[in-house]
């Protein structure tokens, strides 16, 4: 007798987008710096930042966040080496430097901080093999290998990388199964396969992926009550209803999962009285959650929110401002 697949089983309401209440939400959570959860997130806030204002842009919201403090925080955490932090005191990051940088890039304000010290901090975090570590501790993985192109791709400076040998790492990730880990021999995992192929887009290289394998691996990712995990016999995230569906997009299947399930899950895990949304129906909501339950709306074909962007993870239009171009199949 087989095992059951681990599921959240009863997905009920609500059953439509609450977009008034998640504007609401984020506009809230941005006033309360005195809060408990606030503080105890210091440790990420640049990247905290960034969900909030591609939340608020996606819905069309982006003017009720205060800018002018927002590109002043951004500011004072660039670091003398170029990189940034998540938070004033702490250590600069690659992570939270894509994460400043795309914040610039939705406020076309890259000119408050210094470019071409941040081109030098990303490049030197270039290892032999082509990785990328993400900061001075050391630590590789294909996260940092989409963070460092990402950063790079939308500054229009590839140029600054050996771009060859981080495709070849990348590609030196791939597994028997279609998908990608974070190093050579690691298991297949939605997130790292959503860094994996965005390196693959940006530097024009996707048709070196088995687009049928790794599509058929990512569509097994749906649980009976609609909602994606990220790796087998784990619980359905909404969080993956972005690296799931991004993936599937840059490789021309996403119409292979059962988009009414999906959504509805999606919406299901949305808090009624509040506003956000959480991992899965009935948690507790937050930032990170709300930001990929509204990216996964989008890729679906929301018209109640902008296009997105399935490699930046930022609205479309802004993509198209800044004249960056990838590939997709």
């Amino acid at each position: 007798m087989g095992t059951a697949a681990k599921d959240v089983i009863d997905v009920q309401q609500p059953n439509n987008l609450l977009l008034d209440k998640h504007v609401e939400y984020i506009c809230a959570y941005e006033n309360k710096k005195d809060d408990y959860e606030y503080v105890m997130t210091e440790y990420l806030r640049m990247s905290g930042i960034y969900w909030c204002i591609t939340a608020m842009d996606l819905m069309g919201h982006l003017h009720k966040m205060t800018a002018e403090d927002i590109i002043k925080v951004v500011k004072k955490c660039q670091h003398e080496c170029g990189g940034v932090s998540p938070s004033e005191g702490h250590d600069p990051h690659l992570l939270y430097t894509l994460s400043a940088v795309q914040i610039l890039c939705t406020y076309d304000a890259l000119d408050v901080v210094d470019v071409d010290g941040l081109v030098l901090y990303v490049s030197a975090l270039q290892q032999e093999d082509g990785s990328f570590v993400g900061d001075m501790w050391g630590e590789v993985d294909t996260r940092f290998s989409f963070c460092a192109l990402a950063c790079l791709a939308l500054l229009h400076r590839l140029d600054a990388v050996d771009v060859e040998k981080a495709i070849e790492f990348v590609l030196s990730c791939k597994n028997f199964d279609g998908g990608f880990g974070t190093k050579p021999g690691s298991e297949s995992h939605a997130g790292q396969i959503y860094c994996c192929l965005g390196v693959l887009a940006i530097t024009g290289r996707l048709h070196e992926v088995d687009a049928d394998l790794l599509g058929w691996w990512l569509c097994e990712r749906q649980l009976p009550s609609g909602g994606l995990n990220g790796r087998p016999e784990k619980l359905p995230d909404v969080c993956y209803s972005w690296w799931v569906l991004s993936s599937l997009a840059m490789i021309g299947k996403l119409h292979w999962i059962d988009r009414d399930k999906l959504v509805s899950f999606i919406l299901a895990s949305q808090d009624e009285e509040t506003g956000g949304f959480a991992d899965r129906p009935g948690d507790l909501v937050d930032p990170f959650h709300t930001l990929f339950g509204l990216a996964g709306q989008s890729l679906l074909g929301e018209r109640k929110l902008k296009e997105i962007n399935p490699v930046f993870c930022m609205p479309q239009e802004v993509i198209n401002r800044l004249d960056v171009h990838v590939q997709l199949l």
